[in-house]
């Protein structure tokens, strides 16, 4: 596949386009850099495998657990009552405590923010 040159961008020192005759006092020693592709640093794509690799371990776990906690329970809520295998409990409660997590977290850093943002 073939790379198209990208086109030369306009003069520019510390982010201030050029004005008429300011290309004469440009000091030589600052250079683009927004030409040259950027490729992502091997700490960054390092971090994704490692990621990638805890999840699909996590994963594996998970179908375990599903798989050794078939046994059905009786689970009643808000007066309705259910035969529902042990995993699928265990897990729909897990997703409820994350969900309220993930509520409650948000709340918190959006004030914090605010309070931040205010000054105060």
């Amino acid at each position: 596949m073939a790379t198209v040159p990208t086109p030369p961008l306009p003069s520019a020192t510390n982010g201030n386009p050029s004005r008429p005759g300011h290309d004469a006092v440009r000091p030589e020693h600052i250079h683009r850099t927004s030409t040259h592709t950027v490729k992502p640093s091997r700490a960054r794509v390092g971090g994704v495998w490692f990621g990638s690799c805890v999840a699909a371990l996590m994963l594996a776990a998970l179908i375990v657990f599903v798989l050794q906690n078939t046994q059905p329970v009786l689970v009643s809520f808000l007066g309705m009552q259910g035969s529902v295998p042990l995993a699928v409990a265990l897990l729909i409660a897990g997703a409820g405590v994350a969900i309220i997590a993930l509520v409650v977290g948000t709340i918190r850093v959006s004030r914090s923010r605010r309070r931040a943002h205010r000054g105060g």
